[in-house]
């Protein structure tokens, strides 16, 4: 017979979403259980955020190696194990999700292993992987955070040996001669940039004017020129038209102003997009609005249109970021408990891409900032004039910032080059707390360091530049 369960909440779900909303509402008293059909911290900590960042770090590693002359320093006989690569990145990750184990048991969360589905809006059935009922949970309050999945392309066929996905990506047995990535965002990019690193011949296609599409245009096309520099080919304004498995490798048919061209590779990623983990939830039985694979909500509080039933991260639509996702946890169960919070802004959500040269952003870019109407400042800084920068030979990128000119208010800023994802957190300070130029610049940053650019790129933006 099922063990039956009663809380105060039940969060459906323990990626960086549900983990983070299960330990926010039991730091508020509610008692809490949390329905995870694998292991804790969801596809971020096990096969994305986490994982994928220490293979990037190893490519950094190796493009460390091939550039060890211009530090003064040679070798003979570099060697790659590329299996110790793989097993150091899941190790992270198995470690990582231990931890998220930890805090459970710290915060008494319960952890009921197996898929959940609604029965009504307060109960859902456990069941393990073979359709078997091991639970029932019931709660006042719960939260769908099931996260999303890759998606596919019509025509193009997942194999998970030829053709495959990011989760195949990261642990892939030896590495491939040739790759064909299709679909330029984050993840395109940053597998683009791993495997080239380690020799695989990789072309990166992408249908839209430019690779990593939302970021600014003059930040994609410095990118796409240090790609280039890479190895890495790019196709860009090309549309794939199908990808078919044959023997040891697969071919792909694509479209562009060129014509019609085929790209034959041992392996094609598709890395186009995802959709949500809404289906055999049992949403539409209880009436929960959606919006094809994305649960409808309200995004001051999460609330679905089912009483008692919210919807947090992935499975809710974009931005698909894990920060937004755990973000938006907390807000919502501290409305669940009544605290006081705020609404989150998600105009002043940064973007991160890992690659190297590294991007980041946060707000509008340029030409957005102009669409909507605004007349700017914009202030522009070069790593090649950034003294750390030159030191420690990471003189690629630039630091942009965009300021409505009327009342000096920061509205975007891009970094690329080097730690980019780790610097844009001053500049979501700055955003936060509706900061102008003057005050960036007349904050005394450290010198040298990479920051300093920050501070430059704003004299710049009102012609106060001390070094260009």
């Amino acid at each position: 017979m099922a063990d039956s369960k009663s809380y105060d909440l039940v969060v459906l779900g323990g990626g960086p979403g549900g983990y983070v909303a299960a330990i926010r509402a039991a730091q508020l008293g509610l008692k809490v259980g949390c329905v995870e059909r694998d292991k804790l911290g969801g596809i971020c900590l096990n096969w994305g955020c986490i994982p994928s960042k220490a293979l990037l770090k190893s490519a950094e590693v190796m493009w460390t190696f091939k550039e060890s002359k211009e530090y003064g320093i040679s070798y003979d006989g570099l060697k790659v194990d590329f299996k110790k690569v793989i097993k150091r990145s899941r190790d992270a990750a198995n470690r990582l999700s231990n931890g998220v184990e930890y805090l459970f048991k710290k915060n008494k969360i319960e952890k009921v292993s197996g898929n959940g589905k609604f029965v009504s809006a307060n109960k859902l059935s456990v069941s393990d992987n073979y359709g078997k009922e091991v639970a029932t949970v019931e709660a006042k309050n719960i939260i769908v955070a099931t996260g999303a999945r890759p998606r596919e392309l019509p025509g193009i066929k997942i194999d998970r040996k030829r053709v495959i996905t990011s989760t195949e990506a990261m642990i892939l047995e030896s590495i491939p001669k040739t790759m064909v990535i299709i679909g330029a965002g984050a993840i395109g990019a940053e597998f683009a940039y791993f495997y080239n690193a380690f020799g695989t011949k990789v072309t990166l296609i992408e249908m839209m004017p430019t690779i990593l599409p939302v970021e600014d245009a003059e930040v994609t096309a410095l990118l796409e020129r240090e790609f280039r520099k890479q190895g890495i080919e790019t196709l860009t304004q090309t549309k794939v038209e199908s990808a078919v498995t044959s023997g040891d490798g697969v071919s792909v048919k694509v479209t562009n102003s060129k014509g019609t061209q085929e790209l034959k590779a041992e392996i094609a990623l598709v890395a186009i997009g995802i959709q949500g983990n809404s289906d055999g939830l049992g949403l539409e039985g209880i009436g929960v609005q959606m919006e094809k694979s994305w649960v409808k909500v309200d995004k001051t509080n999460y609330r679905t249109n089912t009483n008692g039933v919210y919807a947090i991260g992935d499975v809710i639509g974009p931005p698909w970021l894990a920060h937004v996702a755990s973000a938006e946890g907390i807000r919502c169960v501290e409305g669940i408990a009544g605290v006081e919070s705020e609404v989150l802004d998600y105009n002043s959500i940064p973007g991160c891409t890992y690659c190297q040269p590294q991007v980041a952003s946060i707000g509008l870019t340029e030409a957005k900032a102009k669409e909507l109407g605004y007349e700017t400042k914009i202030g522009r800084f070069p790593f090649t004039a950034n003294g750390k920068a030159i030191a420690t030979n990471e003189a690629v990128g630039f630091v942009k910032l965009i300021f409505d000119s009327k009342y000096g208010e920061l509205l975007g800023a891009h970094i690329i080059g080097h730690d980019a994802t780790e610097a844009i957190a001053e500049l979501g300070v700055a955003k936060k707390l509706e900061t102008t130029p003057y005050e960036i610049f007349r904050t005394v940053h450290a010198h040298p360091t990479l920051s300093e650019a920050v501070m430059e790129a704003a004299e710049e933006a009102v012609g106060h530049a001390i070094d260009i």
